[in-house]
């Protein structure tokens, strides 16, 4: 009963201290407004991250502000989501619809069983609801930082190709501003969309376009691309020549992908094998299992 009754306290003051903080968010400090208003401003993002969302960014919007009030998502978690062109509202939002529905979901199995006739004891749905809450609010974290992933190495395989054809640009005489841009406007695909956007953005903003491509590639978090613009800038600054070094990025970065690809390929193989392993020690265990038992029952 102790028990109970510390765990319903901790929900409900968790549960008045989230409705306070949504009716009454907490203001921002003298120092760091003046230290806002004296700061640089910052250039605005290449990669644009629409507030649209499902039906579980509608549901979980009243949830957003008590959640960033944490300092919910994190400087990494929002690199993933520019990555993926999401907001972190809706992030938080999908967190708070999946860990209510975690919460409520060992409580709905259990009215189910008492309507079957079954009963479980009482504190199953309670923990179960919790574990399941837990799961729920960190499913979203890790489904974006998979995806993250996944786009950010094919941008590498794109950026690879991008290389290449700005080596060919140069060798035929174009100059850096137009070699970027026609190897740019050759490809196709997500990671080419975004370095022509790139590219666009500088050319309206009158910028150079290794700045905006070093900006790209922090947004992204491809060190691969800023260390592409640090070339470039290079070359578009003091006239170094820079196709040599280009070419060995390119297969450097080439390289790198076989690795990654063959290292893939062993862990699928191994992961392969798992279940074989499980089949065979099921097998000895159900040929095996008659005689341990006469040996037991001997005894």
């Amino acid at each position: 009963m102790i028990t109970t009754a510390l765990l319903l306290g901790a929900g409900t003051g968790l549960g008045l201290w989230v409705l306070l903080v949504w009716l009454l968010p907490p203001r921002p400090s003298l120092a760091s407004a003046l230290a806002a208003a004296g700061a640089t401003p910052k250039p605005k993002p290449v990669i644009t991250t629409p507030d649209a969302g499902g039906w579980a960014a509608r549901v979980g919007r009243p949830a957003v502000r008590p959640l960033a009030a944490l300092g919910l998502p994190g400087q990494k978690r929002r690199r993933d989501l520019m990555v993926l062109e999401r907001s972190p509202d809706a992030l938080l939002a999908e967190k708070a619809v999946l860990a209510v529905a975690g919460l409520l979901l060992p409580t709905a199995l259990q009215l189910v069983l008492l309507a079957a006739g079954l009963a479980l004891p009482w504190e199953f749905p309670f923990v179960a609801g919790l574990a399941c809450a837990v799961g729920g609010f960190l499913l979203p974290d890790l489904d974006v930082r998979q995806q993250a992933e996944r786009r950010r190495t094919s941008f590498r395989h794109a950026l690879s190709a991008y290389l290449n054809l700005v080596r060919v640009s140069l060798a035929g005489g174009a100059g850096v501003d137009g070699a970027l841009t026609d190897a740019a406007s050759t490809g196709q695909g997500w990671a080419f969309a975004q370095i022509r956007r790139a590219l666009t953005t500088a050319r309206l903003t009158r910028t150079t376009p290794w700045a905006t491509l070093r900006q790209l590639g922090e947004e992204l978090d491809v060190r691969e691309l800023v260390e592409l613009a640090s070339s470039v800038s290079l070359a578009g600054t003091e006239g170094a020549k820079v196709r040599a070094s280009l070419a060995a990025k390119a297969g450097a970065m080439r390289t790198h992908e076989l690795t990654e690809a063959e290292g893939e390929a062993q862990a699928a193989t191994e992961r392969m094998s798992l279940p074989v392993i499980c089949l065979f020690a099921g097998f000895l265990v159900f040929i095996g299992y008659p005689a341990i038992a006469t040996v037991l029952g001997s005894l």
